[in-house]
């Protein structure tokens, strides 16, 4: 079974089980394989020795604010010439900002570093480079045709680098020109591999693949989160009173989100201050900020779901169609990408939920697996103002009179590119097996698979022929029960959150298949294996 699901992840080799099971600093890549990293080095050092002023300009989002968190903690090591500055996501939106340049050319800075953000902004660093500013851009989103006019270009998906990983996130490029400047400098590699809990939380945040490069770091990134997490990080578990050891799952719904709420709610400054501060207490006010703001937007896109699952509802025309995009002008523009998200859970096709803002339509994007969005908004472009992304999340801007035809246009882009299998929600099955097989040993090397994410999910098993015995509900919303098979008298405990729907056909059938995960269950000190459920199979009664 085990070395199946090796075989499943792309590993054939004795040497590359190790370097799965055993990941190791020593696999990264070379910093200098990526396209304009002598150049960027260079540019860098000669502010640093110059001592230039120097801005760091991110984005709003988790990728964005922790990679100015990054770039600022390390380079405050060795220079006091530095500012940050991160767009209002409410007056100036997405991306490097003329007002930003503006405010840089004020604060007389000599070197902008764009983090997360950039590989679009051709007015904006036209803008700088006229007002005696150099610009090197990190970013991983997917290149326009031409380049922006910078001093460095670094981003991996640039067809003319041969980088030889292009799935980094916003963060992990930041984090690349940060091991160049290390191994040129001859500086000690400590200092970087501090800053690995920052990139560990953008690559659960951002979503991208943990596989390569991204698996060293995510896995490294981990372990400084549950042994020694910087003070803003350990504040927001704290406030989150999240249960270490922590995944990358807890990572992803647990520390993300109130993250991304500072620049949500209020601005992503308070993200960053949060941290990049190394007083404890201090962090701790701000993470009760961000607590605050993340209750607040946590309610706002519930009422924003709700409203949304009730316009397609009912709404003949789209409960048929191939896609959903949505516009209400008042909707909050902070929580959109995540009501996109929410709407997929429910209707499984590429959905766009927009809004108003300085009267313009503006949304966010999100799409299901297997199908390029941002591909399909470029085919719409010609009504668009902007957008960008990646190919499951991006973000556009139209005239609001445009509304109405992008929706036509867009439904007719998707609806013929996407195919059945696609608009198809699935479960990916690892492995069919039977309870007798599941203990801690194997529950062991399953853990040591991790960090889970894209490219490397946690393994899914199918058992069939299963009984139940005490089924039950948890606050009317969750399975609870204990499974059995073959009558051999082994049992275990399962969970389905969130199917309540299960429980009377479960009461009702002799037996049924059950896709799960296995997981250790902690309950007041008692550890006890445990299976998540994550869908059930009746032979005699249509699945609810």
């Amino acid at each position: 079974i085990l070395a199946a699901m090796l075989l499943q992840r792309g590993i054939h080799t004795f040497e590359e089980a190790k370097e799965f099971f055993r990941p190791s600093l020593e696999q990264l890549h070379d910093p200098f394989a990526m396209k304009d990293m002598d150049v960027a080095v260079i540019r860098l050092i000669t502010a640093l020795e110059n001592k230039e002023r120097i801005l760091i300009y991110g984005d709003y989002d988790v990728d964005g604010t922790t990679s100015v968190a990054m770039m600022i903690s390390f380079l405050r090591q060795h220079h006091d010439q530095l500012e940050f500055y991160v767009p209002d996501r409410y007056n100036e939106g997405y991306g490097v900002s003329l007002e930003g340049i503006d405010w840089a050319a004020d604060q007389e800075i000599d070197l902008i570093i764009s983090l997360d953000c950039g590989i679009k902004a051709f007015a904006a660093i036209d803008r700088a480079v006229e007002l005696g500013m150099d610009f090197i851009v990190c970013d991983h989103h997917t290149p326009a045709n031409e380049l922006p006019n910078a001093t460095a270009v670094l981003d991996p998906k640039r067809k003319d680098c041969n980088y030889p990983f292009k799935e980094l996130s916003g963060c992990g490029v930041g984090f690349k020109l940060l091991q160049a400047l290390t191994d040129t400098m001859a500086w000690p590699d400590e200092p970087l591999w501090d800053l690995l809990d920052l990139v560990a939380t953008s690559i659960a945040a951002d979503i991208v693949p943990i596989v390569d490069e991204n698996r060293v770091l995510a896995y490294y990134g981990m372990k400084k989160i549950n042994a020694d997490p910087r003070p803003g990080l350990l504040a927001l578990i704290q406030v989150g009173a999240l249960r270490q050891p922590l995944n990358i799952t807890n990572v992803v719904f647990g520390i993300a989100p109130r993250i991304n709420a500072a620049g949500r709610i209020s601005h992503a400054n308070g993200a960053i201050d949060l941290l990049i501060s190394t007083d404890p207490g201090e962090a701790e006010h701000m993470a009760g900020l961000v607590n605050s703001n993340n209750q607040i937007r946590r309610d706002t896109d519930q009422g924003i779901t709700s409203e949304a699952l009730s316009m397609i509802e009912s709404s003949e025309v789209l409960i048929k169609a191939s896609t959903t995009v949505l516009f209400k002008a008042d909707w909050h523009k902070g929580v959109i990408g995540i009501v996109a998200s929410k709407c997929i859970e429910h209707f499984h096709r590429p959905t766009i939920i927009l809004t108003e803002s300085k009267g313009k339509a503006t949304g966010s994007a999100r799409s299901v697996i297997g199908y390029n969005v941002h591909d399909a908004i470029e085919a719409c472009s010609e009504l668009l103002e902007q957008f960008g992304g990646h190919k499951y999340a991006a973000g556009l801007t139209m005239p609001l009179e445009n509304v109405d035809a992008f929706v036509e246009k867009f439904e007719e882009v998707v609806r013929g590119t996407i195919t059945q299998e696609q608009l198809t929600p699935k479960i990916n099955i690892d492995q069919i097996i039977t309870l007798s097989e599941i203990n801690y040993k194997f529950l062991n090397i399953i853990n040591q698979m991790e960090p889970f994410g894209p490219g490397n999910m946690s393994p899914v098993f199918v058992a069939k022929g299963l009984t139940t015995l005490k089924p039950r509900l948890l606050k009317e919303l969750h399975l609870k029960m204990t499974v059995t098979q073959d009558d051999n008298g082994l049992v275990f405990d399962a969970i389905g959150f969130n199917m309540s729907a299960y429980f009377e056909p479960i009461a009702n059938n002799e037996s049924f298949d059950m896709a799960f995960t296995i997981e250790e269950n902690n309950f007041r000190g008692v550890k006890s294996i445990q299976l998540n459920i994550k869908d059930i199979k009746f032979a005699k009664i249509k699945n609810p």
